[in-house]
């Protein structure tokens, strides 16, 4: 799943894009190099960052999508949102799939709407909300919290009607750099939910505050933790660096042979 940012505010300024040739570039080097999946997201969803309204997200979002699937009709286009408003003009823009870091948590229609559209939805967990999630995260055992979490939402999305679930355990999303390795190596653990996992750790803060760089430097710690994301049960790698992504899941691959 290769990231496309349609913002000014994304952590890792190298994934910002506008609506224009060059996000058209970038998402043919994206395919080229074997992405499936294009996410696109008009949020900063940051530590600290301040949420848009749905009609702000929408106007920058949507005609993204919509240039998107004009020229690469036939590639998956995810929406990364929590607006109901966004993902009703995103499929219909041409967008395939719902990416939402809330859970259903920001708008109650949301999941009534998935289920009527019935595109794959991303279950993603977070504790708290984008503007205050790190300051004080804490769990009692996080594994333990975040796999409560999934079997009660994924009953509510049953029950709604949603079909096609993914499971995102929130690598970043109000946890500590502890919970973060913790989450990474329990990873196993999510599969009893039987659905596929996705990992969401490509440049983030647990990457590149351990090692001492930043998040421009953190490419060969993202493919350190994608290796060992995979090894433990990822399905889906969601990175700015498809190329090195992609070599990883071959190498996993071949090493499973």
């Amino acid at each position: 799943m290769g990231i496309l940012n349609i913002t000014e505010d994304s952590f890792y300024a190298a994934s910002r894009h506008r609506a224009d040739d060059a996000l058209l570039r970038t998402a043919e080097a994206m395919l080229t190099a074997g992405a499936s999946i294009l996410d696109i997201g008009g949020q900063s969803t940051r530590p600290g960052s301040h949420l848009l309204p749905a009609e702000q997200e929408a106007a920058v979002v949507v005609p993204a999508i919509a240039a998107l699937y004009k020229r690469f009709p036939e590639t998956i286009i995810s929406v990364d949102t929590f607006y109901s408003a966004v993902v009703k003009d995103a499929v219909q823009a041409g967008a395939s799939m719902v990416n939402d870091i809330s859970a259903g948590a920001f708008d109650e229609a949301l999941f009534p709407l998935v289920a009527a559209l019935k595109t794959p939805y991303v279950l993603m967990h977070m504790q708290g909300q984008p503007g205050t999630m790190q300051q004080h995260p804490h769990y009692s055992d996080v594994t333990l919290e975040v796999l409560d979490f999934f079997i009660e939402k994924k009953a509510a999305l049953k029950k709604a009607g949603v079909q096609d679930i993914i499971i995102d355990p929130g690598f970043g999303f109000g946890k500590t750099n502890g919970h973060n390795f913790t989450l990474l190596k329990d990873l196993e653990q999510f599969m009893v939910l039987d659905c596929p996992l996705l990992l969401g750790v490509s440049r983030k803060g647990t990457i590149y505050k351990t090692l001492g760089t930043t998040a421009d430097g953190a490419l060969n710690g993202t493919t350190v933790l994608h290796t060992i994301g995979l090894l433990n049960g990822a399905n889906i790698l969601r990175a700015h660096d498809v190329k090195e992504a992609m070599e990883a899941i071959l190498l996993v691959e071949r090493y499973r042979q």
